[in-house]
C-alpha cells in the first residue's frame, strides 16, 4: 500500500488526494453520461428530520430552475453523447418549482426517459398541476417515472420522519398515480434497521391496498437507500479500496451522473459532481457539461458511507 505519510493531512476528508493515513485518495474517473439531475431548487412544502439537502419551505439556497436554464444542457447532452439518456428531477420538491410541466415536456419531447423524485403531496395534487401531469402522462407513460418519497410502509415511521399527516397525503398522491396508469417507484429508507424482505412484504401489502402496480422485488421500483448520518465516521477511500472491496470504479454514481444546481444569487447555473453534496463548492465541476467531465475526487463522507459502502444509486 502506497502511503504519502510526509504530506499527510491531519484530518479525514480534508486533501483532495490524500487520506489522513497518508494514502492515495481514490477518484473517479467520468465514463459517460447515463443520468443527468436537475436539482429544481430545495425549496419543499415539509421539513424532513434527515433530509440530506436539507431541503424545507424556507431553504432557498438553490433556486428554482426556469425552462430556461434547462434547455442549454439539453443541448449540450444532445451534442456531446449518444441520447436519449435518463434526465432525472429532484428537489426541495420538484412540483413546486414554477416551470416544472414545461420543463418534463421539454425532455419528453427529446425522447429521454424522465425521472421525478416528489413526496407526492399538495405541490403534486394542485388542480393545475394534476391536469397537467396527467396529460404527460397520457402522452409519455413509458418514459416518464414518478419516484415517490415513503420512508417506511407504516404510517408511524413515515410520520416520524416527515411529519404528522404526511403519509396519508403521500398515499393520496399514490392512489391518484394509480388511477392515472403513471409508471409510480417508491424510495424508501433502511434507517430502522428492518430485514429487507420484511421491509419489501410491508410495502407490497400497502402497494396492494392503493392499487399500485409495483414489484416490490425489484431494486429499481422500490428502492431502500441506505441512510446518509453526518455524525457518522466511514473510513476514507483510497485507491487499494477498489480491489479489497472488489468494487467497480465505474459503478459509482459519479462515473456518470451529474447535477445541474443553480444557487441562489447567481446568474446561471453549474454542474456538480452528484446529487448528494449540493453545498459542497469542491464538487463543483463547471458551467458546463463538458467542464464537468472531471474526475471526481471521494473526499467526503457520503462518497463513503452512501457509495462506496452502501451501494447507493439516484438513477434508476
Amino acid at each position: 500500500m502506497t502511503t504519502l505519510l510526509n504530506s499527510r493531512p491531519a484530518q479525514k476528508f480534508s486533501h483532495p488526494d490524500i487520506t489522513a493515513k497518508g494514502e492515495q485518495r481514490a477518484s473517479v474517473d467520468f465514463r459517460s453520461m447515463k443520468t443527468l439531475w436537475f436539482n429544481t431548487g430545495t425549496l419543499c412544502n415539509i421539513e424532513c428530520v434527515n433530509c440530506y439537502i436539507e431541503s424545507s419551505p424556507t431553504n432557498d439556497r438553490l433556486v428554482y430552475l426556469t425552462h430556461a436554464d434547462v434547455v442549454p444542457f439539453l443541448d449540450e447532452l444532445e451534442a456531446r453523447w449518444e441520447v436519449p439518456i435518463e434526465v432525472g428531477f429532484t428537489g426541495g420538491e420538484p412540483f413546486m418549482a414554477p416551470d416544472i410541466l414545461n420543463i418534463l415536456e421539454e425532455t419528453l419531447q427529446r425522447g429521454h426517459d424522465v425521472l421525478v423524485l416528489t413526496n407526492a403531496m399538495q405541490p403534486m395534487m394542485r388542480p393545475r398541476v394534476k391536469e397537467g401531469l396527467a396529460r404527460l402522462i397520457e402522452l409519455y407513460r413509458d418514459k416518464l417515472v414518478l419516484r415517490v418519497s415513503l420512508d417506511h410502509h407504516s404510517e408511524a415511521l413515515h410520520d416520524e420522519e416527515r411529519g404528522a399527516g404526511s403519509y396519508k397525503l403521500t398515499c393520496a398522491g399514490l392512489e391518484w398515480l394509480a388511477e392515472q396508469n403513471a409508471r409510480v417507484a417508491i424510495a424508501g429508507r433502511t434507517v430502522w434497521d428492518e430485514a429487507e424482505a420484511t421491509a419489501r412484504q410491508g410495502y407490497a401489502d400497502l402497494c396492494q391496498r392503493l392499487g399500485l402496480s409495483l414489484n416490490v422485488n425489484s431494486p429499481t421500483e422500490l428502492v431502500l437507500f441506505p441512510e446518509m448520518d453526518p455524525s457518522k465516521d466511514p473510513p476514507e477511500i483510497t485507491t487499494d479500496c477498489w480491489g479489497i472491496l472488489n468494487k467497480d470504479p465505474s459503478d459509482i454514481m459519479c462515473a456518470s451522473q451529474r447535477m445541474v444546481v443553480k444557487r441562489k444569487g447567481a446568474g446561471k447555473p453549474t454542474v456538480l459532481a452528484c446529487t448528494l453534496l449540493p453545498y459542497d463548492t469542491a464538487f463543483e465541476l463547471g458551467d458546463t457539461l463538458a467542464e464537468a467531465s472531471e474526475p471526481v475526487s471521494l473526499n467526503h463522507p457520503y462518497c463513503a458511507s452512501f457509495c462506496v459502502l452502501g451501494g447507493g444509486s439516484c438513477s434508476a
